[in-house]
């Protein structure tokens, strides 16, 4: 008499959409890369959009827009082991005011530039980092440089979307993204050559935090991109991470590295 072979049960829904978030397989790969082209193409239909008239059809697509957001916020959710920590996270208010200014603006425009803010959480986002880490030299090469360059774009385009929804208008002559964007790189830069300027305190006080915080950003591209090149690579003694590319021993405790590289001499 044989014995039943035993059942095997198919991986449950929740099991299949974790996977295809935190998973590595080469659908879940393709789904991240996926997910980030979208908020890319999000961000250049807002810009595009910010040169013409509001229309119903507009509305309509910021709608459709909105409601991929909240499908993926509800997936993210519901796949999380602590909900609660992952609701009230920083990154999850963040795409909670993205869904409402998509699906509920206020005045037209009202609150879209929280829209440009949901690029943040994508290049701030682990899985992100590590699969382009695993999948592109140049950006394992480069990767600080690359990362202070995006931190400064990022930077650029949430304030220059907050210039823009909240400045805009015939007294400080900015009338769409490109206006508010030259108004900001002018600005963090303390060029001021004065053709646009902020005549409320609000405008003034956004001015004072663009010329702090974007200066930061920008010298620490500066540094790093004059910074001698190093690899990032944890010794496995002393735990020293920034190391020469052509490096046998840790200079720190002496021990033998085993660095990955592509053959480039």
């Amino acid at each position: 008499m044989t014995e039943p072979l035993p059942q095997t049960t198919a991986p449950s829904l929740k099991h299949r959409v974790r996977e295809l978030y935190q998973g590595d397989t080469r659908g879940a790969i393709r789904f991240g890369y996926g997910m980030l082209i979208f908020d890319l193409v999000t961000v250049c239909f807002i810009i595009g959009t910010s040169f013409t008239d509001r229309t119903p059809l507009l509305g309509i697509i910021d709608a459709g827009i909105g409601a991929l957001i909240a499908l993926d916020f509800a997936a993210r959710l519901w796949i999380s082991r602590d909900r609660k920590r992952r609701f009230f996270s920083f990154y999850s208010i963040l795409d909670l005011l993205v869904i409402f200014s998509l699906l509920a603006p206020i005045n037209g425009e009202g609150v879209a530039f929280l829209r440009i803010a949901r690029v943040f959480r994508v290049f701030r986002s682990r899985t992100t980092l590590r699969q382009l880490r695993r999948d592109s030299g140049f950006f394992r090469r480069n990767e600080e440089a690359l990362v202070a360059a995006i931190n400064l774009l990022i930077f650029l385009f949430v304030m220059t979307g907050l210039v823009y929804e909240t400045q805009s208008g015939p007294q400080t002559k900015i009338g769409n993204y490109v206006d508010a964007l030259y108004f900001t790189v002018t600005t963090l830069t303390t060029t001021g050559f004065g053709d646009i300027t902020m005549t409320t305190t609000f405008g003034r006080l956004l001015t004072v935090i663009i010329m702090i915080f974007g200066i930061s950003f920008f010298l620490r591209l500066v540094q790093v991109i004059l910074r001698p090149a190093k690899v990032i690579h944890k010794c496995p003694t002393c735990g020293l991470k920034r190391h020469d590319f052509d490096a046998v021993h840790c200079k720190a405790c002496g021990q033998i590295l085993n660095i990955e590289d592509e053959g480039l001499v």
